[in-house]
């Protein structure tokens, strides 16, 4: 009896790490979409900044 009791206490830890886990790897991939949204913007603004010190020879 106590070993069923034990095994099904790890099995119930085992599950909610898993769903732990899922949750962590959803707020990861998000954060690198909202990451990767600002880029091409970042990017253009990059170029701007260099073409003006470009053209004032800075």
């Amino acid at each position: 009896m106590r070993k069923k009791i034990f095994l099904s206490a790890a099995i119930l830890a085992a599950v909610v790490s898993a769903y732990a886990q899922g949750n962590g790897q959803a707020g990861i991939t998000e954060a690198t979409n909202l990451i990767t949204g600002y880029f091409d913007p970042g990017t253009k603004l990059v170029y701007a900044i260099g073409a003006v010190c470009g053209l004032i020879g800075g």
